[in-house]
């Protein structure tokens, strides 16, 4: 039999990539393009420069065409997964308006405020790309997350007319709804011409990013749970009704019809703050890293693995990005001495990632009522050795990582899969399609020092949040800038 593929376009924070799969859940050949950095003119405002999230979709599928060694004309169908929380303002014509506001930007805690008369729909960032890819105006239902008249009960629009008002977005302006796993449009010729990818190709409507990366992590039951190591760190378990008041969580849409994904809070700039240490130390490590033959993430992973669990007492807090409610936060790392280097920051990064996401995925468990007995890590940082064994040591479960960590792009791809009839179900495309690769148990020893020191660490805002945030009052005016006075 001629094999089939699938491609699985996975837009997210720091880049877009394209995946080439196999029916079997394989990788054949991938691509990632880097977004440019975030544009931030004025307090507040987090843009995604010029057209960056399509045209970074266009330069990663276009190589990953360019590399892929089969036919064209086996490829079924491409899937289109998207970041959450992003408002894209466009023209008539389907072209932005302006540049993608990104779930940063404070405008996105405020109902839209129409300003300018150019703008003819209000969408997400993935109504934007299925209209660019396809010239449909559709969207996924389950990408509706934050500022719109959405419903998370009936995945529909809020039929009370008052409440639908006083999100400030008038139906004629909103995209047509569909479910994951529905067929959004087709490869336009504009887009075919740029990538290389078959004119005519059904373009899959899946979820938000985070939902697809559970849903292409295996993610089934409420037993087994997620941390997505992202820029921005997520932790999740799924469930089948919606929670209306929880405390300690929220329920998002899952990338399946009427299933939803619970998500207790998460760290914002998570393993972004590993780049930032990489790149603040520079030359120290890149020098050590060469001398070794090795990459500077292998280099710090490396160094950090002989460095005890705890860090010789240096812990880290992880709030680098400090909430919108709470400007005053500060990440920060407590405990230094004379014996502390690099390899201890990097680890105590880590170390303070696992303890944060322990903390809050116990209160959601708790709240839901449920035993976690296994943890999957998926993104980029789950690829790091030394992230799974402390992960499996903070959380005392195994923790398991599957073949593919870009999860997100495979669970385009298991969408894809049901909307082109290769596989009957989501439960039989998961069945096929996601793949187990290595499991960490945990340490005892290490499990016991962590869960003492996973409670100082949770201590530590509640000393010194109130002392930053008298040094935020003293460098800030009445107006809310900076004084440089």
């Amino acid at each position: 039999m001629t094999s089939k593929y699938i491609i699985g376009l996975d837009g997210g924070s720091q880049s877009s990539k394209a995946t080439i799969f196999d029916t079997d859940g394989n990788v054949v050949c991938e691509a990632t393009q880097p977004l440019a950095p975030m544009h931030t003119p004025g307090a507040g405002i987090a843009e995604h420069p010029d057209d960056d999230l399509y045209t970074s979709v266009v330069a990663a599928a276009s190589r990953v065409m360019e590399a892929f060694p089969g036919n064209p004309a086996d490829i079924v169908g491409v899937g289109l997964c998207s970041i959450r929380c992003c408002r894209a303002l466009v023209r008539s014509d389907g072209t932005l308006a302006e540049p993608v506001q990104s779930w940063m930007d404070e405008r996105l805690s405020r109902p839209y405020e129409h300003t300018n008369q150019e703008v003819a729909y209000v969408t997400t960032a993935s109504g934007y790309l299925m209209g660019r890819l396809t010239g449909e105006l559709t969207d996924t239902i389950a990408n509706y997350i934050g500022p719109w008249p959405m419903d998370v009960r009936t995945w529909d629009w809020f039929d009370d007319q008052e409440t639908f008002d006083s999100f400030n977005v008038p139906r004629e302006m909103l995209y047509r709804l569909q479910m994951p796993g529905d067929i959004g449009g087709y490869v336009n010729a504009a887009f075919s011409s740029q990538t290389g990818i078959p004119e005519g190709l059904p373009v899959v409507h899946t979820a938000n990013d985070k939902a697809t990366e559970a849903l292409g992590s295996g993610l089934r039951d409420g037993a087994t749970g997620l941390v997505s190591l992202g820029t921005y760190i997520a932790g999740m378990v799924m469930g089948k009704e919606f929670a209306p008041d929880p405390q300690s969580y929220f329920s998002n849409f899952a990338s399946e019809p009427y299933r939803y994904l619970y998500e207790c809070a998460g760290i914002r700039r998570g393993m972004w703050t590993v780049s930032w240490l990489r790149d603040l130390l520079g030359t120290e490590i890149a020098l050590a890293a060469a001398a070794a033959g090795l990459s500077s993430e292998e280099h710090l992973n490396l160094a950090a693995s002989a460095v005890p669990a705890g860090s010789d007492g240096l812990l880290c807090v992880l709030d680098w990005l400090a909430p919108p409610n709470k400007p005053f936060k500060k990440g920060m790392f407590i405990g230094f001495d004379e014996r502390h280097g690099y390899a201890h920051m990097y680890r105590a990064v880590l170390e303070g990632i696992a303890f944060t996401m322990k903390r809050n995925m116990d209160a959601m468990a708790a709240e839901r009522g449920l035993d976690l007995e296994a943890l999957v890590l998926s993104g980029g940082g789950s690829n790091s050795d030394l992230a799974a064994q402390i992960f499996a040591d903070v959380f005392n479960v195994p923790v398991v990582r599957n073949s593919v960590r870009n999860a997100a792009g495979l669970g385009a791809a298991i969408c894809t899969a049901v909307a082109c009839g290769i596989y009957a179900g989501f439960d039989e495309a998961r069945e096929h399609m996601v793949h187990r690769h290595d499991r960490f148990e945990p340490t005892p020893g290490n499990a016991r020092l962590y869960g003492e020191l996973c409670a100082v660490a949770g201590e530590i805002p509640r000393q010194t949040d109130p002392i930053l945030e008298r040094i935020h009052q003293i460098l800030t005016d009445d107006k809310g800038a900076i004084s440089h006075a």
